[in-house]
């Protein structure tokens, strides 16, 4: 067993695990934080997607000893300070970009990846930064267009997929 320690969403958090134990299962089973959703383990879908040092990083491709002494940011450290939906929150809810809501959170961590890097992009952007992103529900369509909003522009019509 090793001992891990990292701020995760601002706050000191620490837990004993096996050498194994990956960054999302930490997350989820000792820090019982379960917006960080595991999909397939094998960092195909994006439902894991967290921020290690201000990066997206897929929470099922990193040990959680590899994460010790990082700053992580999960869908949970992601609301404003008065527990209100961030900005890029309320734009997916408003743009109905989720149905069912399994990959919200990693399409939601990914897209706010994408705004600190590029605050104003394409459409083409925005579906080429979720490619490794997986969403069996929406088509994509509203997501794209609460991404959008969020980024200030307004999206007449989206291309459907």
């Amino acid at each position: 067993m090793t001992q891990v320690s990292m701020t995760v969403n601002g706050k000191a958090a620490s837990g004993e695990v096996e050498g194994r134990t990956l960054l999302s299962s930490f997350l989820r089973e000792n820090l019982h934080l379960t917006g960080t959703h595991v999909g397939c383990d094998t960092s195909q879908c994006g439902a894991c997607v967290v921020h290690v040092n201000g990066e997206a990083v897929k929470a099922c491709t990193i040990l959680a000893a590899e994460a010790a002494g990082a700053e992580v940011t999960t869908i949970e450290g992601m609301a404003n300070a008065d527990g209100s939906l961030s900005v890029l929150q309320q734009s997916f809810q408003d743009h109905h970009g989720l149905q069912c809501g399994f990959c919200t959170p990693g399409m939601v961590m990914s897209a706010a990846a994408l705004l600190k890097e590029n605050p104003k992009p394409t459409e083409a952007e925005v579906r080429d930064y979720l490619e490794g992103n997986i969403c069996r529900c929406t088509g994509y369509h509203n997501i794209v267009k609460a991404i959008m909003a969020a980024s200030g522009q307004e999206v007449a019509a989206v291309a459907a997929e």
